[in-house]
């Protein structure tokens, strides 16, 4: 099972992910340059954390029209599985494959610190491994890492059990504590924590690894 991390000018944690993946038994990551337009034979994708382009305009603005997002789209579209880690998550709602925005946090200071995140649905691949109601213990680190949408969207996140993480205590006042999201298809999930940097003992928790695992289960299912 072959896994591509998407490396943006500005990626910072692509190596953490496709190290975090590399340890996981059966899967194999490569990196996959922004500038290319094939995810060639890859199961399963990572958009990972950074300042792509440097944050210039948004987060994730100017990276959401790099070439290899054309071929990301149609990954999605086919079902295959997705997902948008920190600044991975502020492209995909860019790219129009997540509903809402990603804004600066509340009190306009960077965070970074670990937190607690409650699961609220079972019902997707990426959290199939968990129960809902379980609390995870990951690492946030982020600066626009509040989530933003209208009533109608969180209503409809809400009422469709699309929101697959909340805070249990909330970092930067994303509305209704909202931490993770699904897409409709349930096949890309965009989490504004890192699990990539709690797939280790030695990091002071292994919680991660259920959504990495998760994402790696999805992709018997999208062939």
């Amino acid at each position: 099972m072959k896994a591509g991390v998407i490396v943006f000018p500005g990626s910072n944690c692509d190596h953490d992910a496709w190290y975090a993946l590399n340890q996981i038994p059966g899967c194999t990551a490569e990196y996959i340059w922004h500038e290319n337009t094939s995810l060639a034979n890859i199961d399963a994708v990572v958009l990972p954390g950074g300042f792509a382009y440097g944050d210039y305009l948004r987060c994730g603005a100017i990276a959401h029209f790099a070439p290899i997002m054309s071929a990301i789209k149609k990954f999605a579209a086919a079902g295959g599985p997705v997902l948008g880690i920190c600044n991975g998550f502020q492209v995909l709602v860019e790219a129009g494959l997540l509903p809402g925005g990603l804004i600066r946090n509340a009190g306009l200071k960077f965070r970074c610190e670990e937190v607690r995140l409650r699961t609220e649905t079972a019902n997707s691949p990426f959290t199939a491994n968990l129960a809902r109601g379980q609390v995870l213990r990951i690492p946030i680190a982020h600066g626009e890492g509040c989530y933003y949408a209208d009533d109608r969207t969180l209503d409809e996140l809400d009422s469709e059990d699309r929101v697959a993480f909340r805070y249990v205590e909330n970092p930067n006042g994303s509305l209704r504590d909202i931490a993770g999201i699904l897409n409709a298809q349930r096949n890309i999930l965009g989490l504004m924590p890192h699990p990539e940097r709690a797939c280790d003992p030695l990091m002071g928790s292994t919680d991660g690894l259920a959504i990495l695992q998760g994402l790696l289960s999805a992709v018997p299912a999208a062939r």
